[in-house]
């Protein structure tokens, strides 16, 4: 069971959902997964509720701010990258050529962050900790186990977080569609493939470990969520793509977990 008090820069650490309908999404997620919410005061009547497994935050749910909904756009998971310096991890995205969205600001007394869309268009989030690290677990049924590129260009995208963030990404040799290993300090970090159908919109995807994919996959349905992809089987996993009842997608993930 992954327990985590820090996180080395590099290395996704957190996960959150903008919705439509908090309340209702808080209950699918608590139900599926397990998870007890505690709202923690935003300013101006909103709330991030920070949901909780067995006690330890694994991930939050926060109201889908105004401009995107009038936007028409869908409810998201959002993938964080703790960082050393988020001012920094900026810059260079910029350098880079990645759109920063939200310049570097800082979140109460938590952490400092910026949003950034890469050069081929997905959206990801870098965290500069302070009293919150992260997701104090990982790794675990319930928790977030893997996050997964899905992109246009392959070369470019692995370039580009290469020198952003340190990675080393190489093939899957197993795969037997082209996917690439992300690697962080020595650990596995997420994977990158290519975005499919080719007229999808580049973007990262969250998994979150279960024990019985099959019974995750029917209590999903059963709360008013859709099966998109799988059960796929791959080697000792499991996987498959699902939506909630508002549109957010996500993944879920049986089989071996790391520490």
């Amino acid at each position: 069971m992954g327990e985590r008090t820090q996180y080395a820069p590099g290395t996704f650490s957190w996960i959150d959902l903008t919705t439509t309908e908090q309340a209702a999404a808080r209950a699918f997620y608590a139900e599926l997964f397990g998870w007890e919410a505690e709202d923690m005061p935003v300013g101006d009547g909103v709330v991030y509720s920070i949901m909780r497994l067995d006690g330890r935050d694994v991930a939050a749910i926060s109201p889908q701010p105004q401009a995107q909904r009038e936007a028409g756009t869908p409810p998201t998971w959002n993938s964080y990258v703790t960082v050393a310096s988020a001012d920094d991890a900026a810059a260079r995205a910029a350098e880079l050529g990645a759109t920063v969205h939200a310049s570097p600001f800082d979140v109460f007394d938590a952490g400092r962050m910026a949003v950034i869309q890469d050069p081929q268009g997905a959206w990801f989030m870098v965290w500069e900790p302070r009293a919150h690290i992260g997701a104090r677990l990982v790794n675990a049924p319930g928790a977030l186990v893997w996050n997964e590129l899905a992109t246009t260009d392959l070369d470019a995208a692995s370039d580009f977080y290469a020198a952003l963030l340190g990675w080393t990404i190489e093939p899957f040799e197993d795969s037997e569609q082209p996917y690439l290993s992300i690697v962080n300090e020595g650990r596995s970090n997420g994977g990158v493939r290519e975005v499919t159908p080719p007229e999808a919109a580049p973007h990262w995807l969250v998994y979150v470990g279960v024990d019985d994919l099959a019974a995750a996959l029917e209590r999903a349905g059963a709360l008013g969520g859709a099966v998109h992809a799988g059960p796929i089987e791959m080697q000792a996993m499991q996987i498959a793509v699902v939506s909630d009842p508002q549109g957010a997608t996500f993944g879920l993930y049986a089989g071996p977990l790391e520490p």
